[in-house]
């Protein structure tokens, strides 16, 4: 375990979050509103980041990154996006979405995913990235015959 590799990618996760939680407080003005398109891709783009930076904070946290780690990294940014249309329930003129939490887990699963094809060239080699961490266990000892 290394936090201190992994402190960076903490205080840059914790920023996003907080520049996520501040936008989701300005008020929607009366009149038009942002099309719905232009809405989809600033969750999409928002998330992946925040997927991005999740990743890259749990895998040097724990060393390595393996399909464990990138759907913790993936749960933890879909929960942020529930949390988060829940705080817009309580914004005027703001509303919860379903299909915002959706946007946003899609979003989350394409910055994790660009998050561990980044880290794979990023971490030392004894540490790749690879679908299950390893375990040791009794068949991985050798027999001494």
């Amino acid at each position: 375990m290394n936090t201190s590799t992994a402190r960076p990618w903490l205080v840059a996760l914790l920023a996003w979050a907080a520049i996520i939680f501040t936008l989701s407080s300005i008020p929607n003005p009366p009149g038009p509103r942002v099309t719905e398109l232009r809405s989809i891709l600033a969750h999409l783009v928002e998330y992946a980041i925040f997927g991005f930076l999740a990743l890259n904070v749990i895998a040097r946290t724990r060393g390595a990154a393996s399909l464990r780690v990138a759907f913790a990294a993936w749960l933890l940014t879909v929960a942020y996006g529930i949390s988060d249309e829940v705080h817009q329930a309580f914004v005027p003129n703001r509303h919860a979405s379903l299909l915002d939490v959706a946007v946003d887990a899609a979003g989350g699963a394409l910055g994790v995913v660009a998050s561990a094809h980044w880290l794979r060239h990023r971490l030392p080699a004894a540490q790749p990235i690879s679908r299950t961490a390893a375990r040791p266990g009794p068949g991985s000892r050798r027999s001494a015959r």
